[in-house]
Formats: structure tokens, C-alpha cells, sequence
């Protein structure tokens, strides 16, 4: 059963109705796709592979959104954390192009898949916004917002005074707003995708960690403990934790990126008093911070923070007073909030916050490198690796794929993370 596993000790954990019952790989089965890993990625490329007719099974090491989709904070954004449009067109030609529209619909597919599925995910379709910390900062976001108003994003720029309207705080400088996007219970959404593509006739297997993946007789052969899965094509959908239970597994892939341990905290629930003043139409927002500063309200009327430790260690008893000094400066008339759950799920960050997205055999695909933009990005992006595996011309497809390029000295990559946060608080207090 599902909740025999040992979930992270999150809200989401807690609000969010079991998952479906589904059996371990034992034994060998085929189908015409495998898709490793059964996050967002994994999930949507299953469920638009259905919708398209074709047989596919999903291998997860543990349960559906038991990684970074189930742990996130939900925010749907639709929009890298950077570059911006313009540096990815230039990057990659016709393809970058194909991907920044993807981008911008990203939010859309989400919440269209939610509707149209009969998801219930608590999904909030109010907005997000990105607030400028600083003065220097507006030039960001004036920018942002022209190349994604060029695109035909619902996109608007705000002064401080509408910033202030939307977000009840004096906290910022002004502000860009995106009204496609919003916010999830992510581990809901997660469980209820897998509900759908078993609806449609997929099959998913549980608690069956992947060791290796081979190529025997022009069909790929996913390897477990206790069976194997062979299959025409193959989708590999693990971003930050593709060698979480192997470290054989795909290390050219794995090695792009650096997995960090992103912290999600849930206050005790807010008067509806103070929920007409702070954020009172509720949308997401994520700020110009280079150590993000982000909020939002789950279906319980909660808010849904976090953020990041350069050393962690006693994790929660330095978090929770850190984090409440933090939403005091922005909403003073919140006092001191006191949070009632902590939690944590690795983020797949990439030197240059560009996902890398790559063919890596005949009829195989892999990508990693969410650099915590992942929801609203995982789910279209797994629409299109479907359109892909089920034939459609790559020239078409929103996927700008390169050749896997593993960081060098990878293992002590994540050393440096503490280094580049104070870097980033250095900056957050200047002007940019």
C-alpha cells in the first residue's frame, strides 16, 4: 500500500488522500513505452501518451510524488528562473523559440489538464508575480515583462502602488504579473495524474527503484531489484533524483546538474481578517531575490514559504524563527507566525539555470535541471516528449535537446552551494 512507505513529514503528506494501490515490478512485462520515474514529468508523459492510444508503463522507485513533485511548494510558474526568452532564442534558434512558447503556455497546460481530468489538486488559477526587492531590480522586470508580452503572455507591469494593492505589503518596488499561473497541492496533483493515466489504461509500478538500463535487441530493458520492464522507447523523467537509489544510473544525465535541498515550511492558518489585507486575491508569488523570497496560501488558508540553509544542520529550529522574521518584514501585521510542518526536496540546479533536455538513443529521452521552476514546466514538458515518442517531427516540438555535458568535478559541486548563497545575500542587498 502507499502509506506503507515512509513519507517526508510534509503538510502535503498530511492533507493529501492516499494514492492509488499499485504493484512492484516482479518479473519481466513489456510495453511500447517505459518511463522512468513517476513525478510530474514521468505522470504527464504517461497520461497524453494514453490520451494518443499508445501502451505505456511507468517504473518509480517509490510512489508517485514521493520526490520533488510531491515535496515542492506548488507554485505553477510559467517562466524560467532565467535566462529569459530572448538569451534562449539566441541559444537555440527555431527550437528555443518552439520552447519559449511552451513556457508561456506551461501554466495553461497545467491547470487544463487538471480541469479536463477531473484532477482535484486544490488548483488556484489566480497569478503569480514576481516583486522587485530593490530599485536597480525594476530594470528585471521591465524586461520580463516586454519580451513576454512580445510572446503574448497575459503579462502586466505594476508600480509600487499596485504592487502594494495586490500584495498588501511595502515591502517591494513594483512588480510583473503573469495571470496564467498559480498554485497546487503538488503531491495531490501528482497522485491524481497517476489516477488518470491508470484510468486510461496505464500501467504503473511502485517501490521498484531502477539499477540500470540497457539495450538488447533494439528494445530498451529497464532493470530492478525484482523484474524488468522492455519497451520500444524509453522516457527517463528523474530529474534531481536519477541516481537517488543507484549511482549507475545515467551519470552523464545525473552529473549536469546539482541536486540542493530546497525547504518548504506551512504556517498555523491565517484569519480571514488578515487574508483580506495579505495577498488577498491569492496568487502565487516568487521575488527578485537571488535567496528567494516566496509565499503563498494553500487550500487551508495556510502559507506555504521557504527557503534555503547555507549549513544545514538542526534545520527546523533555525528555519522557523528566520523565516517568520522574514514574512514580518514584508507583512508586519502578521506578527510572529508560528509554522506547524517543515520539509525538504532536492531541486536539479544547472549552471546556467537552463534544463538540459536530450535524445539519448533511438526512440529515448531524458531531461534534468527543473532549477525549481518544475511544475508548471514538468507537466507541458511531458506533452511534449510524448508528441515525441509517439512520432511527430521534432521540428515541431518545443524540446531545444543538446548532448549531455556532465559538470566536471561533479562530487564537489554541492560544496559550493553554501559559497554561492551568501554570494547571492551579498547581492539581494545591493542594488542590481
Amino acid at each position: 500500500m502507499a502509506q506503507a512507505l515512509t513519507w517526508p513529514d510534509s503538510l502535503w503528506a498530511a492533507a493529501t488522500p492516499e494514492g492509488p494501490d499499485l504493484p512492484a515490478l516482479d518479473g519481466e512485462a513489456r510495453a511500447d513505452v517505459a518511463v522512468v520515474g513517476a513525478g510530474f514529468t514521468g505522470l504527464s508523459t504517461a497520461l497524453h501518451l494514453r490520451r494518443q492510444g499508445l501502451d505505456v508503463a511507468v517504473v518509480e522507485a517509490m510512489e508517485p510524488g514521493w520526490g520533488a513533485s510531491g515535496r515542492n511548494n506548488g507554485q505553477v510558474i510559467p517562466t524560467l528562473t532565467r535566462p529569459d526568452p530572448d538569451q534562449i532564442v539566441a541559444q537555440h534558434g527555431a527550437a528555443g523559440e518552439r520552447f519559449t512558447h511552451l513556457i508561456r503556455d506551461s501554466a495553461a497546460i497545467l491547470f487544463d489538464l487538471v480541469r479536463e481530468e477531473g484532477i482535484t489538486a486544490e488548483a488556484e488559477q489566480n497569478g503569480w508575480v514576481q516583486p522587485v526587492h530593490s530599485p536597480g531590480r525594476m530594470k528585471i522586470a521591465e524586461r520580463r515583462y516586454r519580451q513576454w508580452l512580445a510572446l503574448g503572455a497575459p503579462v502586466e507591469l505594476l508600480d509600487a502602488d499596485a504592487t502594494r494593492a495586490l500584495l498588501g505589503s511595502q515591502a517591494w518596488h513594483g512588480a510583473w504579473l503573469n495571470r496564467s499561473g498559480g498554485h497546487v497541492n503538488p503531491l495531490a496533483l501528482a497522485r491524481g495524474m497517476a489516477r488518470a493515466a491508470l484510468g486510461r489504461g496505464a500501467r504503473i509500478f511502485a517501490r521498484s527503484p531502477v539499477a540500470r538500463i540497457s539495450r538488447e535487441d533494439g528494445r530498451w530493458v529497464v532493470h530492478t531489484p525484482r523484474g524488468r520492464m522492455v519497451a520500444r522507447a524509453l522516457m527517463m523523467a528523474t530529474n534531481a533524483y536519477t541516481q537517488e537509489f543507484g549511482r549507475a544510473l545515467m551519470p552523464d544525465v545525473a552529473r549536469q546538474v546539482v541536486p540542493v535541498l530546497s525547504f518548504q515550511m506551512a504556517s498555523e492558518p491565517v484569519s480571514e481578517n488578515l487574508r483580506g489585507v495579505v495577498m488577498p486575491t491569492r496568487p502565487a508569488m516568487s521575488d527578485t531575490h537571488g535567496d528567494l523570497w516566496f509565499a503563498r496560501y494553500d487550500a487551508r488558508h495556510r502559507i506555504i514559504t521557504g527557503g534555503a540553509l547555507a549549513i544545514p544542520f538542526n534545520r527546523e529550529a533555525r528555519l522557523k524563527p528566520y523565516l517568520a522574521r522574514r514574512l514580518a518584514r514584508i507583512w508586519p501585521m502578521l506578527g510572529e507566525l508560528r509554522f506547524s510542518h517543515v520539509w525538504s526536496g532536492k531541486i536539479g540546479m544547472t549552471d546556467d539555470f537552463m534544463p538540459r533536455l536530450h535524445r539519448i538513443g533511438p526512440d529515448a529521452y531524458a531531461w534534468a535541471g527543473c532549477n525549481g521552476r518544475a511544475v508548471a514546466l514538468s507537466v507541458a514538458l511531458g506533452r511534449e516528449f510524448a508528441a515525441a515518442i509517439a512520432g511527430r517531427d521534432p521540428a515541431t516540438l518545443g524540446l531545444p535537446f543538446t548532448e549531455p555535458e556532465p559538470l566536471a568535478l561533479h562530487a564537489l559541486a554541492p560544496l559550493a552551494f553554501p559559497f554561492m548563497l551568501n554570494l547571492y545575500r551579498w547581492r539581494d542587498a545591493r542594488e542590481v
